[in-house]
């Protein structure tokens, strides 16, 4: 069983950064994919970004590509996602995502373990 608690939620201002954070317990083998993902209200859940395990493969969404940076520290066993040049439209609630398959996915059924999620709000 894998728990994941994220933090490092809050307001800011468009322009600005935030670094999210995900702690990691449980079960955790190295071909774990770890994702973000966020859902603003009336929204489906998007893709933000994942990070392989090992730390050699990520991939991000169209929307955040160039403004965030997703790694992951395996001493702390946290994955962070960096957050800069916020605009409103990231305002959202941000969640850790882990796929103990590895399968590289950009889609959120493919992640079986999430965590309850922390609030982002960029404003204007």
């Amino acid at each position: 069983q894998v728990q994941l608690v994220e933090s490092g939620g809050g307001l800011v201002q468009a322009g600005g950064s935030l670094r999210l954070s995900c702690t990691v317990s449980g079960v955790i083998r190295t071909n774990y994919v770890m994702g973000w993902f966020r859902q603003a209200p009336g929204k489906e859940r998007e893709f933000v970004a994942y990070i392989s395990w090992s730390g050699d493969s990520s991939y991000y969404g169209d929307s955040v590509k160039g403004r965030f940076t997703i790694s992951r520290d395996l001493g702390k066993i946290t994955v962070t996602l960096q957050m800069n040049k916020l605009k409103p439209e990231d305002t959202a609630v941000y969640h850790c995502a882990a796929d103990p398959w590895g399968r590289g996915s950009s889609a959120p059924g493919d992640y079986p373990y999430w965590g309850q999620g922390t609030q982002v709000t960029v404003s204007s």
